[in-house]
């Protein structure tokens, strides 16, 4: 058999066969709404029943936008890029081009246009190939919306079935939702959904992405010769690809202008002017899509959205197709001065990472999220696990404010003195040694330690030897660690020893920040000290919008709530303002914290050292703000080179003196004098004079003293942190010799 015979027999069969679709159309569609010269939908609301959400609203839904406080874009989230826009900020010319190459009786048929079905066909079957389609707009509208919102395989198939009875079915269901269509929405409304659903090409869902793509202007801006350009794209959105393509895309702009001029809607005047050129585009970008690509915060970023599907119940495919608007709690002038106090001290993708997380007292709101990463990608300074949040490392001595705020709950005072020399051996508490439990036996890092402090003076020095003393006065560990969790600590990750398991085992190195911390959750707990005893949830999200710009509700019909959540009173008003008049000292000139200073402003805070310096760490508070900072090595357990008091210091000082540096100082309210009495009295000696050391660990290397420290204290040297778990195991307290404290 000849190839041109071959070509005619698939001709043959091409037109045997639409000859039946065209007959089911006549049979199944359009006699029973034949009425005099046009045709009536009967029935159309239960035609309309029959349809997707998506095409009985007024748009389509378009990208997810995620916004920092100020209304500023942080990012989008989308599946398809989709930008629609109201009739009115739609160029009319761009109407009448796809119109006039689409559907030139748009404006006559009820939905479904024979006259134009059986002129393509004719077309079609002579030429040999597909030169014009039989779909009027309001049929290709339906079409597009049950493809695009198809959740299946199987969905996606059905709706674009050209062959056999499936295919027949589908050109039937397109034709009756067609009509029943035109039955409820104007001409004008059947036109503005379709370009702002149409695909074409470049990642470019509806008019207004196409002609930011292409052009960098907006829909109601559109020429003569862009309109034709983007209507001719439709039915060929790769072949006619300007970008790509720019010869075909100039010949099919040629054939909608020849359109235009036959159908008399343009002049061959302008014909001429345009038709001999090349297509002339001006590529825009495409928008930022997921937080990868966050204008600012993407750990942040990351955060929200892990918030939004695991807390709200928000779906991935909402937030990929829904067209939300997603307001949060991102200030951005902080994020910015977080992001380069945290380069001021360790470069971008350096060994060692630089964490900072920033909350507000009394509403929980997350307020920035930084580090020394690129969120999400892959190259070396890049970071696909959220540091801000998970708990990975130690934060060393910061623990001491749990202990504190126990202490001061049950009556100890804040100048309640104990006698507590290095090496210190705990009478309650067990610690590993080769692998054996035995008494917790601890240091501080330098030999000029004293061996009595008091609770404040014990705070700003950052003494292990007193805290660790302070738990044996408690005689339980039970205590600090359920008022850290009533302050806002977790302790249910994978990487962490659970509290129940600290309280069962007396894991007294808990004082000493062992265990591995989420920066979240400490900047969080802290923030209840800062807020006189009111913990509030960390929250990222304030409000969650449908694509109508409502309150986004659940399956049931609720408003997902993106309040805030606190509990006054986690710990006592009395204790917490006491506390943090206690933690005032620790930013001095004489506290470890020294250099996390901003003058003329009160700041509260923490220092924190884990075991061989693997992390620094230090929380600062004021009234308004509740900012932890880690600096350890993500990969490995290795030495910093410093304390809590110097890099994690500096770093919120760089984060901070700019923010507080443009607002009156807020001093914290004052301590109460019966919580600072206390009911214990002001004594007690902790331990009987030292015991030989227990252990082959050796105390810190001493560093150049600093000035006495208030109570008499002497000079402080960088005092030590908290020791790590056993060879970095998780789910055992640290070994005998505790570790570093500040």
């Amino acid at each position: 058999m000849s190839e041109n015979v071959r070509i005619r027999t698939r001709l043959i069969v091409k037109l045997a066969m639409t000859v039946v679709i065209a007959g089911a159309l006549f049979a199944g569609v359009l006699l029973p709404w034949v009425g005099g010269t046009g045709l009536v939908a009967r029935n159309s609301a239960s035609l309309l029943h029959a349809l997707p959400g998506e095409l009985t609203d007024q748009a389509p839904a378009g990208n997810t936008t995620v916004l920092a406080a100020d209304g500023s874009l942080i990012t989008k989230f989308y599946k398809n890029n989709r930008t629609p826009v109201p009739s009115n900020k739609i160029a009319p010319i761009m109407k009448q081009a796809l119109v006039d190459i689409e559907d030139s009786r748009f404006y006559e048929h009820n939905g479904v246009d024979v006259q134009g079905t059986f002129r393509a066909l004719v077309a079609n079957v002579a030429s040999g190939s597909v030169r014009e389609g039989g779909s009027t707009i309001t049929q290709q509208l339906v079409k597009q919306t049950l493809l695009q919102t198809a959740t299946s395989a199987a969905e996606r198939s059905a709706a674009i079935e050209q062959n056999g009875v499936q295919g027949v079915s589908r050109k039937l269901k397109e034709a009756r939702l067609a009509l029943a269509l035109e039955e409820k929405y104007s001409k004008d409304e059947i036109l503005t959904r379709y370009l702002n659903i149409v695909y074409f090409g470049e990642g470019a869902y509806g008019i207004e992405a196409a002609a930011q793509r292409y052009f960098s202007v907006s829909a109601a801006a559109l020429k003569l010769p862009q309109a034709a350009m983007l209507a001719g794209l439709v039915q060929s959105p790769s072949g006619d690809d300007p970008l790509a393509h720019p010869e075909s895309a100039a010949a099919r702009r040629n054939k909608v202008l020849d359109r235009m001029r036959s159908l008399g809607h343009i002049t061959a005047k302008e014909v001429a002017a345009i038709a001999p050129k090349p297509v002339a585009v001006k590529p825009g970008g495409s928008p930022p899509n997921g937080c990868i690509d966050a204008a600012l915060g993407g750990f942040f970023c990351s955060y929200v959205h892990d918030y939004l599907i695991g807390k709200l119940g928000v779906t991935q495919q909402q937030l990929d197709t829904g067209g939300l608007t997603i307001k949060t709690t991102l200030q951005p002038a902080l994020q910015r001065s977080a992001d380069q106090g945290v380069l001021n001290h360790a470069p971008m993708g350096d060994k060692f990472a630089g964490i900072v997380d920033a909350v507000q007292p009394g509403t929980g709101n997350v307020l920035a999220m930084a580090a020394n990463r690129r969120y999400g990608c892959t190259d070396p300074d890049c970071e696909s696990v959220n540091l801000n949040v998970v708990p990975s490392h130690g934060s060393g001595s910061t623990y001491k404010v749990f202990t504190a705020a126990a202490a001061l709950t049950e009556g100890f005072g804040a100048h309640y003195s104990i006698n507590a020399p290095q090496p210190y051996t705990s009478k309650v508490y067990k610690g590993y040694k080769n692998g054996h439990f035995g008494p917790l036996v601890v240091w501080n890092d330098d030999p000029r330690y004293k061996s009595t402090y008091d609770m404040t003076s014990g705070l700003v020095a950052s003494s292990n030897t007193y805290y660790v003393g302070l738990e044996d006065a408690l005689g339980s560990v039970e205590k600090p660690v359920r008022i850290s969790e009533a302050m806002g600590m977790h302790y249910d990750a994978a990487t962490q020893d659970s509290a129940d398991k600290i309280i069962q085992n007396q894991f007294g190195a808990f004082t000493l920040g062992y265990n591995a911390t989420s920066p979240l959750d400490l900047a969080s707990a802290y923030s209840t000290i800062a807020a006189s005893g009111t913990q509030c949830d960390p929250r990222p999200v304030t409000a969650v919008l449908d694509q109508n710009g409502q309150p986004l509700t659940d399956a049931k019909g609720k408003v997902i709530d993106t309040g805030v959540h606190c509990k006054q009173n986690a710990i006592s008003p009395k204790v917490a303002n006491t506390l943090a008049n206690m933690m005032v000292g620790v930013v001095s000139p004489a506290g470890t914290g020294r250099k996390a200073i901003i003058p003329g402003h009160a700041i509260g805070g923490k220092t924190g050292t884990t075991q061989d310096n693997q992390t620094a760490a230090f929380v600062g508070i004021t009234p308004q703000y509740a900012v932890s900072v880690m600096y350890f090595a993500p990969l490995g357990h290795l030495n910093v080179g410093g304390v809590g008091g110097g890099v994690p210091a500096s770093m919120f000082h760089d984060t901070m003196a700019p923010v507080l540096g443009a607002q009156p100082n807020h001093p914290f309210p004052p301590a109460d004098p019966a919580t600072v009495e206390g009911t214990r009295g002001r004594g007690y000696v902790a331990a009987p004079p030292p015991a030989p050391p227990t252990t082959t660990a050796t105390p810190g290397t001493p560093t150049t003293p600093t000035p006495p420290g208030p109570n008499g204290t002497p000079p402080v040297a960088t005092p030590p942190a908290a020791p790590t778990t056993a060879g970095g195991r998780p789910g055992r307290p640290p070994r005998h010799g505790g570790g570093r404290g500040r």
